[in-house]
C-alpha cells in the first residue's frame, strides 16, 4: 500500500509518495496558512493523480509539520479525501530515535523526521544539516541518540530581512555567484549573500569536529541544501528527500 508523507514547512508543504518505501513522488507547494482543508484535500488528489495513484492506492498518511494552523488544514483534508485519520509526527512518536535533549518536547518534527532518516538510511555518527526557513544541525550518536541542536537563519530569511530592511537594495536570487568580484549592486548581494552563508556552515561544522571526540558523517537537506552542497567538501551526503526517510 501506499504511504503518503507530508512535510509543513514555514515557506513550503512537500509531499511524497513512497511506494515499499521507495520515492515514486514528490510535490513542493507554497505554504499559505489560508488555505481551506478543501484546497489542500484536491491538491492531494491531484498529486496522485498525476503519479498514477487513486485514493485507494493510500494505506497511510505521516504528517511532519512545524506550522499548528497549516496542519489542521491539512490533517482535516486527509480525513474527508481520504478517509484516513494521518499519523502527526512528534515527541512520543516511536521512531527509534532517542531525544536526549533538555527539553525533548520542543523538538521539531521537522528535525526529528530528519534524524531518523539520516540515521536509519546512512547510520550514525551523523551530523543533520537542514537548509530551509531556519537552518538546523542536529548530532545523532552511533546509538541513534541525538545529543546536540543548533538553529540560526535560513539564507532565504536573512536575504529577506536585508532588502526589507533596505531602501535600495532590491530582492535577488539566492544562487552561487560567478565569481566573488562583484561589480554591480545584485551580483554583489549575491556574493555577499552565498559565501557569508557557506562561510557560516563550514564554520559551524568544523567547531561539531572540534567539540565531538569522534568521526562523523556530514548530510545535507532541505530545500536549499541544493544551493550550497556541491561547493564544500565538509558535506559528505546529499538528501533532498531525507524527511520522507524518516
Amino acid at each position: 500500500m501506499l504511504l503518503v508523507a507530508v512535510d509543513i514547512g514555514n515557506t513550503n508543504v512537500v509531499v511524497g509518495f513512497l511506494d515499499d518505501e521507495r520515492i515514486t513522488g514528490t510535490y513542493r507547494i507554497t505554504t499559505k496558512a489560508n488555505h481551506t482543508s478543501d484546497e489542500y484535500g484536491l491538491m492531494i488528489m491531484q498529486f496522485l493523480h498525476l503519479s498514477g495513484y487513486t485514493p485507494g492506492d493510500v494505506g497511510d498518511v505521516i504528517i511532519s509539520s512545524v506550522v499548528p494552523k497549516v496542519m489542521h488544514s491539512f490533517r482535516a483534508s486527509i480525513v474527508k479525501f481520504l478517509d484516513i485519520d494521518p499519523m502527526v509526527v512528534g515527541p512520543g512518536v516511536k521512531t527509534g530515535i532517542n531525544i536526549r535533549m533538555d527539553n525533548p518536547q520542543n523538538m521539531g518534527a521537522d528535525c526529528i523526521s530528519d534524524c531518523a532518516g539520516a540515521y536509519y538510511e546512512y547510520g550514525g555518527p551523523i551530523l543533520v544539516a537542514d537548509f530551509g526557513t531556519a537552518t538546523t544541525f542536529n548530532y545523532v550518536t552511533a546509538d541513534a541518540s541525538v545529543i546536540s541542536g543548533l538553529i540560526t537563519t535560513g539564507i532565504r530569511t536573512g536575504a529577506t530581512a536585508l532588502w526589507d530592511a533596505t531602501a535600495q537594495l532590491p530582492e535577488v536570487e539566492i544562487t552561487r555567484p560567478k565569481s566573488i568580484i562583484a561589480k554591480s549592486t545584485k551580483p554583489a548581494m549575491q556574493a555577499g549573500l552565498y559565501y557569508n552563508f557557506l562561510g557560516g556552515i563550514e564554520r559551524i561544522i568544523t567547531q561539531f569536529h572540534t567539540e565531538i571526540d569522534e568521526d562523523f558523517r556530514v548530510v545535507a537537506t532541505g530545500g536549499l541544501s541544493r544551493v550550497f552542497a556541491n561547493d564544500t567538501d565538509m558535506i559528505d551526503i546529499y538528501d533532498p528527500n531525507l524527511i520522507f526517510k524518516g
